[in-house]
């Protein structure tokens, strides 16, 4: 919706033959709107701080020399890294509750992280930003020297 200078509003209900009584009890209505609306933004609670986590699909329990895929999750920023697992599971045991889970219930963490609607997941204080696996990719972190 377009915004207006409540001084531009005047002249357009000046120009519009509008009385003044009428005028009046407009610019009084939408005066009192503005403030309901500067009050419930300030009454809206503070948003969360998030950190990234990103959830490794390791089957074999070894990272070494492997290929592995991944999706990336948000938390909490004041939350362990560990409680994503927990958050994403909660939330698919949530979508299997719903009709539609009922009908295709989520049986991986893939299928959570493709599936999960943003609501449920944020129910669950999670924020998944990737639906498709990632591949992970290793670093020995050190960047290495320019020779001469």
């Amino acid at each position: 919706m377009a915004k207006i200078d409540i001084e531009t509003l005047k002249l357009i209900l000046q120009r519009n033959n509008i009385e003044t009584r009428k005028q009046a009890e407009i610019l009084e209505d939408i005066t009192t709107e503005l403030e309901i609306q500067a009050q419930e933004k300030e009454d809206r609670p503070p948003p969360v701080k998030k950190q990234f986590v990103m959830l490794v699909s390791d089957p074999e329990g070894s990272l070494k020399s492997k290929d592995f895929t991944g999706w990336v999750l948000q938390i909490p920023e004041e939350e362990s890294p560990y409680t994503a697992t927990d958050k994403l599971i909660a939330s698919a045991y949530e979508y299997n509750t719903t009709p539609k889970g009922q009908r295709l219930p989520l049986n991986s963490i893939g299928e959570t992280c493709e599936v999960v609607t943003a609501k449920i997941a944020k129910e669950q204080n999670l924020w998944i930003k990737t639906k498709e696996p990632i591949l992970v990719v290793t670093t020995d972190n050190i960047v290495p020297k320019a020779e001469g």
